[in-house]
């Protein structure tokens, strides 16, 4: 049975981190809002209450909270002359799939960009006018400052309680945070997590080194701390599992949704997917959503507003699905949509101790000490060939089990007595080194749907075209030169080193990172963008597509500040400018 509800001022697809801000900030604005959710709904209480949340095998091996490849996949190749073929079985791409989306399972390291991440272009220019750039590397500004943004990262810090020791507060250097972080108007709201022993080493280490470590922000609350929003958070008890049934890991379920679910303008549809974005007559705006019903019927939602807020690869499909926007074409370098699609370039360092207690069970996926002196612009790069770099961390972000069954040093059999005895030892002897790095695009890298496979409902699955660009693997290669250092100066009785770009056809095989980003970017061109500054669709100017999807490249840090931070920022145009002028483009 076809159905269409009453209505709505705004339609908002997908309730992660980015929805349930635009909903709660459009919502608080007086507006009729209805969110729509491909999963089901979940709550802290009910869904990760200690006993249950600790669990590796149901979580970690089985991803119970993320979505099954047998739900919706993708097709995968590393260059446009190949065949895209599916992902069948779990990979590197870990989508939620239930009200919070990855909001709920993320790591919860939550950085604010580094402000030349915004404006590599213009740095290009000015900085290195002379440097030869990797042939066809994609390098555009976003079209918005950090300055602007940094009221909207100051928001999102006080709603998810981030903790964390301010390092450039109102322009002044802070002893013990971050010295090349953008100027901040407000410390964190909640003190930094105490370190582990690693993460004392590491900060040793790298001091002696000249470098300048600090504790990473993490959305692990520091402390007891009421939120913006008035809702009660906990401090993190460092139980070392990614679900928190403590309240004290910030995410939708728990920092946002329970303010909008009191609100009598606000409705949730759970297990209804969205099918397509529906266009007016003319093209030139849109009129609501279409979506299936976990009964199998097709409703329409009617909105005056529609924003677009899933998981970065959704965000990409929903529109090619929807034909809204021009395909990006390699060939001709035409079209916007799937272009500019950038990732995650990540090295690491594995070392083995013969006489320390590192203790790994008492973690959290952000308990990190973290260097960036050689992150962003924070480093001269005349003569290295290459834009970027990596945030450099010593991570207790794992101590379960069976995740931690192969580290072992090299060349220790993986099974009987002599694994057992290897991985008695180095479970508590074991450390690992981070190099999160940037990621910018190039012309054979895009996402496009796929003219094969599709999903049940008879819709082309989305086809990613990815390989790591020459840009990309020499900033890697630097970065793990840099590793390299840093596990010699610790004292570690072996060590190993790996620099992800470096291993074939990758990032399908091995866990590189679920950092996909772009696809859909903003900017202040047309030709080179989907959406305008305020991550408003050019072609249809109520149409507002939010998330990591926007980015036209990755900084060396995890994305989800940012995407909430540029969420609270379109909120707020939408409500103090679109609104009073509905039908304009906002400038």
């Amino acid at each position: 049975m076809d159905y269409t509800r009453p209505k709505a001022d705004a339609v908002i697809v997908g309730l992660g981190w980015a929805g349930s801000l635009m909903a709660e900030e459009l919502t608080r604005a007086g507006l009729n809002v209805v969110a729509i959710e491909r999963g089901p709904w979940e709550t802290t209480a009910a869904n990760f209450p200690p006993g249950i949340a600790a669990d590796e095998l149901r979580y970690g091996v089985r991803r119970e909270i993320t979505k099954p490849p047998r739900v919706e996949t993708l097709t995968f190749r590393n260059t446009p002359g190949q065949t895209a073929l599916p992902g069948r079985d779990w990979n590197i791409w870990q989508m939620g799939y239930s009200v919070g989306g990855a909001g709920k399972h993320w790591a919860a390291n939550s950085w604010r960009f580094n402000p030349s991440d915004f404006e590599m272009a213009t740095r290009k220019r000015e900085r290195y006018a002379d440097m030869e750039l990797a042939e066809g590397l994609i390098v555009q500004d976003w079209g918005i400052s950090y300055d602007e943004l940094e009221p909207f990262y100051d928001r999102f810090e006080k709603i998810g309680g981030i903790s964390g020791q301010a390092g450039n507060l109102q322009g002044q250097i802070m002893p013990g945070g971050n010295p090349f972080e953008g100027a901040r108007s407000d410390a964190y709201p909640t003190p930094p997590l105490v370190r582990s022993h690693w993460n004392d080493l590491f900060a040793k280490t790298t001091t002696a080194m000249g470098y300048h470590p600090f504790p990473i922000p993490a959305g692990t609350i520091g402390a007891a701390y009421r939120n913006a929003l008035g809702i009660e958070l906990a401090p993190c008890t460092y139980c070392g599992f990614y679900g928190c049934g403590n309240f004290s890991k910030s995410s939708p379920n728990i920092c946002v949704i329970p303010a909008l679910m009191d609100r009598p303008n606000f409705t949730l549809l759970t297990e209804c997917t969205v099918m397509t974005v529906d266009k007016a007559r003319d093209g030139k705006t849109v009129t609501g959503v279409t979506f299936k019903d976990s009964d199998g019927n097709i409703g329409q939602q009617p909105a005056d507003i529609v924003c677009v807020s899933a998981y970065q690869l959704d965000n990409v499909r929903l529109l090619a699905l929807s034909q809204i926007g021009t395909q990006y074409d390699p060939t001709t370098g035409e079209g916007t949509l799937g272009r500019a699609y950038n990732y995650q370039t990540m090295s690491y360092g594995f070392m083995y101790f013969d006489d320390e207690y590192m203790n790994p069970f008492i973690s959290t996926g952000a308990l990190s000490t973290q260097i960036d002196d050689f992150n962003g612009d924070n480093f001269d790069h005349s003569g290295l060939g290459f834009l970027g770099g990596a945030g450099i961390q010593a991570l207790s972000d794992q101590g379960t089990p069976i995740g931690m069954a192969d580290r072992v040093p090299p060349g220790t059999k993986k099974w009987g007595s002599e694994w057992k005895a290897a991985f008695q030892k180095s479970y508590q002897n074991y450390a690992k080194i981070q190099g999160q790095g940037t990621s910018y695009s190039h012309r054979d890298s895009y996402l496009s749907l796929d003219p094969t496979y599709k999903d049940a409902n008879g819709q082309p699955l989305l086809r990613m075209t990815f390989d790591y660009n020459e840009n990309d693997r020499k900033m890697s290669s630097f970065i793990r030169g840099k590793i390299e250092e840093i596990c010699k100066a610790t004292g570690a009785s072996s060590y190993e080193t790996i620099s992800f770009p470096d291993r074939p056809n990758s990032p399908f095989t091995g866990y590189d990172s679920s950092h996909t980003i772009g696809g859909a970017v903003m900017g202040l061109d047309p030709a080179t963008s989907v959406l305008n500054r305020y991550q408003q669709h050019w072609d249809a100017h109520n149409l507002f597509v939010l998330g990591a999807s926007s980015y036209p490249n990755n900084g060396g840090y995890n994305p989800t500040e940012t995407l909430s931070a540029l969420t609270l920022w379109t909120a707020r145009h939408i409500i103090n400018d679109y609104l009073k002028a509905p039908g304009s483009m906002v400038r």
